[in-house]
C-alpha cells in the first residue's frame, strides 16, 4: 500500500510486518519515532506476539536484544549517535555470539560539541565491529532494507545494522509503498535459529577462547561476510521478483556509462548528487555517481568493476577520521589498487551542513579539471579557522575551540550586517 508517511513511520510499520518477537527500546535523537511508533502498535496488540521492552539505557537495550535472541526471538532495536557509542561492547557482543539481530541506525553527529543532526560518524565508529551495514538512500528502500536485513540476518546468524540518515530520511515525508502482512510473509521465513538457549538440550553461547582459537572465531566471522556479499545480491534480486522494485544489493550505479569521472557515496547526499550529474550532463561533462548501499562487507570487487572505467573518483564522505582524512574513500582506494586512478576525497555534511548543488558541482568541475585538493573540506569557512588559529597563537589560554566558534560567527554576522 502506497502511503504519504514519514520515514521513521514506514520503518516502524515495515519492521513490525517482520514479526520480530522482542523489541527493546530506548529514545535517542533522531530514532526516537522509529521504536514510539512500534511501542504504540504493541500497545494496542497490532503487534503480537511481540514482547516491547523499555530499558534504562542504550547498552540495555542491546544487551536485552542479545539475551532474546539468544533465547530463539527474533529481536530488534534502534539507535542513534551518542546511544550507539554507550552500547559498543555490547555492539561487539552481538557479533561476535553470532546472533542475528536487528537493528536501525538513524545516522547523527558524535559529540563533542554536542550535535543532533546528521552525518555518519556513529556508525562509521563502529564499522568494524561484525555487524553487515546497509545504507538507505530513500526511504523506500530503508523501509525495504529491514524486510531483507532480517533475512539476511538469520541466513547468515549475524547481526545487521540499517543506516538511514537522521531526519533527512527518519522525519521527512514522502511516498514510500508499505507491503501487506501476507507479502512479508512469503518472503521472510519464520526465525529458525542456528543457536539457541534450550534447557532440553544444554549449550554455552559466550564461552571463553583463548589464544588457541581466537584467530578462527574471528575467521569464522569474516568469512560470514564474505558470504553475505554473494548473498546480497540474490536476496535483492528476490526481493525485486516478489515486491516489483530494485531495493538493496550492494551499490547502485547512475549514468556511469563513459563516464570519466564517478562521484561515490554513501546515503542520501545520493540524491543531490544524481541532480548535479544531470545537469553537467546537459553541459558535456562525462560524469556518473555511485551508490554503495552495503559498506560492510565492502564490496571491493564489484566497486573496482564499475569503476574500470573511471579516470578520476571523487569520494563524497559524510565522515572524518581525524588525522587521517577519508574512510568511506580508504575502502575505495584499496579497489582501485593498481590502476592509477585519481582519487579526491571530499569531506562534506558534517554535523548537518548543507550539502548543496552549487557547491557539489563547483567541486566535480575542479576535479575535472584536476584542481581539486586531495583532502577537500566542502564549504570549509575559513575566516573561522584563521581566527581561531590566531587566537591560540596570541594567547595560551585560548578558551574551549567550540565556544570561541560561536562567538566568531556572531562577530562575523554583525560586521557584514
Amino acid at each position: 500500500m502506497r502511503k504519504q508517511i514519514e520515514g521513521s513511520r514506514a520503518v516502524a510499520e515495515t519492521v513490525a510486518l517482520c514479526r520480530p518477537q522482542v523489541i527493546c527500546a530506548y529514545p535517542i535523537t533522531p530514532q526516537t519515532h522509529i521504536v514510539e511508533a512500534l511501542g504504540e502498535m504493541a500497545g494496542s496488540r497490532n503487534l503480537q506476539p511481540c514482547e516491547f521492552i523499555n530499558v534504562e539505557s542504550e547498552f540495555a537495550a542491546l544487551s536485552v536484544a542479545i539475551g532474546a535472541s539468544a533465547a530463539g526471538a527474533r529481536a530488534y532495536t534502534a539507535t542513534a549517535s551518542q546511544g550507539l557509542l554507550y552500547m559498543a561492547e555490547a555492539v561487539y557482543n552481538a557479533s561476535g555470539l553470532g546472533l542475528p539481530i536487528v537493528m536501525t541506525i538513524g545516522n547523527r553527529a558524535i559529540g563533542a560539541p554536542i550535535n543532533i543532526w546528521n552525518d555518519h560518524s556513529d556508525s562509521m565508529a563502529l564499522r568494524d565491529a561484525g555487524w553487515i551495514q546497509l545504507y538507505a538512500e530513500t526511504n523506500q528502500e530503508a523501509a525495504d532494507q529491514h524486510i531483507q536485513a532480517f533475512r539476511l540476518a538469520e541466513e547468515l546468524s549475524c547481526p545487521v545494522m540499517v543506516c538511514m540518515d537522521g531526519f533527512i530520511l527518519t522525519h521527512a515525508y514522502e511516498p514510500v509503498d508499505i507491503p501487506v502482512q501476507q507479502q512479508v510473509d512469503d518472503w521472510l521465513p519464520a526465525f529458525d535459529p542456528r543457536q539457541v538457549l534450550d534447557p532440553a538440550e544444554p549449550i554455552s553461547i559466550g564461552a571463553m577462547v583463548g589464544p588457541e582459537a581466537f584467530l578462527e572465531v574471528r575467521y569464522l566471522a569474516h568469512h560470514k561476510q564474505v558470504r553475505a556479499l554473494e548473498r546480497i545480491p540474490q536476496l535483492s534480486e528476490d526481493f525485486r521478483k516478489s515486491f516489483g522494485r530494485d531495493s538493496g544489493g550492494l551499490l547502485r550505479s547512475y549514468r556511469v556509462e563513459n563516464a570519466e569521472t564517478i562521484v561515490v557515496a554513501l546515503g542520501s547526499v545520493n540524491g543531490t548528487i544524481q541532480e548535479v550529474v544531470d545537469e553537467m550532463r546537459v553541459h558535456g561533462h562525462s560524469i556518473g555517481s555511485l551508490s554503495i548501499t552495503c559498506f560492510r562487507p565492502f564490496p571491493r570487487e564489484a566497486l573496482r568493476a564499475a569503476l574500470a572505467g573511471a579516470r578520476r573518483v571523487v569520494v563524497i564522505e559524510k565522515s572524518l577520521a581525524v588525522g587521517s582524512g577519508g574512510i568511506l574513500s580508504a575502502d575505495v582506494q584499496m579497489a582501485l589498487a593498481g590502476r592509477g586512478t585519481r582519487l579526491y576525497t571530499v569531506i562534506a555534511g558534517l554535523g548537518g551542513r548543507a550539502v548543496t548543488r552549487t557547491s557539489l558541482q563547483r567541486c566535480f568541475e575542479q576535479a575535472i579539471a584536476d584542481r581539486l585538493e586531495l583532502l577537500t573540506f566542502l564549504d570549509l569557512d575559513t575566516r573561522l579557522i584563521i581566527r581561531h588559529l590566531e587566537r591560540e597563537r596570541l594567547r595560551r589560554r585560548s578558551g574551549p575551540v567550540a565556544e570561541n566558534l560561536l562567538h566568531d560567527i556572531d562577530l562575523i554576522a554583525a560586521q557584514i550586517g
